[in-house]
């Protein structure tokens, strides 16, 4: 059996201008316009000429991302084509929209509360995070909550993101942990997947009673703890706590490869997940929309595991 799995990426995947190439599609801005119109967010601006440190806010970055997410999965035609479907962080939302759980309308309804959520959360203290990369999984995590740090994304493949405070953060960049390679700081506004982010979670649960979501067309794979999860409430319930708790990537990753996964393609903007999976799941063909160029690769891709 084969099994495509499309992916979307979370926060910190967005560069200044990288929406540009995607607006150029047929009915793309028209349909941007649209989107920003009903989100009071001028989506176009921010992903075409807004610079890092305007992008880099979190209620700019989220829907931008889940905007750019579907752009890119429209041009690939049908969900038929592949067998699962998750997203990292924020993208779980993209992801969900994929799926047929929530509507684009509600899906950047959702994300446009999320963003602000966390960023009005984010702002009650000055918090970060970096990326771990190397060392033994427990040795890090171990070490990370020695210095007061939350393993807020376990990534797999030698890569755990850690969040806290600045000054803890500043603590891990002087003391990285024993067996790891190096301390990236993330171009992220805040300690997503901790404790910091609690007030969101009451946010976006009012937010959740407004939605109306259908069970997953495809295997959804959830953040919380790789499995797939088969109805829309459980996906909501899982997208609402889902900002107060760390990221299981890596069991996602197992997820795949227990169902099989013979694919891979990531939406726009692409590069991290891909990356990940080729340091986890060697052999598996994988492709990346980073920009329009790269939507025949991936149509060369499903073309070949769809036969």
């Amino acid at each position: 059996m084969r099994v495509l799995v499309l992916v979307a990426p979370g926060q910190g995947a967005q560069t200044p201008g990288f929406l540009t190439p995607w607006l150029e599609l047929p009915g793309a801005a028209d349909r941007v316009a649209a989107w920003s119109d009903a989100i009071e967010l001028d989506l176009a601006h921010y992903g075409t000429d807004a610079d890092a440190d305007a992008i880099r806010d979190t209620a700019v970055a989220q829907p931008l991302l889940v905007a750019a997410g579907l752009l890119s999965a429209s041009a690939l035609g049908s969900p038929a084509a592949f067998g699962a479907v998750a997203g990292h962080s924020v993208g779980e939302i993209t992801a969900a929209a994929y799926a047929g759980v929530l509507s684009e309308a509600d899906a950047l309804s959702f994300v446009r509360t999320r963003g602000l959520g966390m960023a009005e959360a984010a702002a009650v203290t000055e918090t970060g995070m970096a990326a771990v990369l190397g060392g033994d999984r427990d040795v890090v995590v171990a070490h990370l909550e020695k210095l007061g740090l939350t393993p807020a994304n376990i990534n797999g493949a030698g890569q755990i993101v850690a969040a806290g405070t600045m000054e803890q953060i500043a603590a891990l960049e002087a003391d990285k942990p024993e067996g790891s390679m190096k301390v990236v700081a993330l171009k992220v506004a805040g300690a997503f997947h901790t404790h910091h982010m609690a007030p969101a979670v009451a946010t976006l649960e009012k937010a959740a009673e407004a939605l109306a979501p259908a069970d997953p067309a495809l295997k959804y794979v959830s953040n919380k703890d790789g499995l797939v999860v088969a109805t829309g409430a459980d996906v909501v319930a899982r997208l609402v706590g889902q900002v107060a708790n760390p990221v299981r990537w890596d069991l996602c990753m197992e997820t795949f490869a227990e169902l099989g996964v013979t694919g891979i393609i990531e939406l726009c903007p692409g590069g991290t997940l891909t990356g990940l999976a080729k340091r986890a799941l060697k052999g598996v063909p994988t492709v990346a929309l980073k920009t329009p160029d790269d939507l025949d690769k991936a149509a060369a891709l499903i073309a070949e595991l769809t036969v």
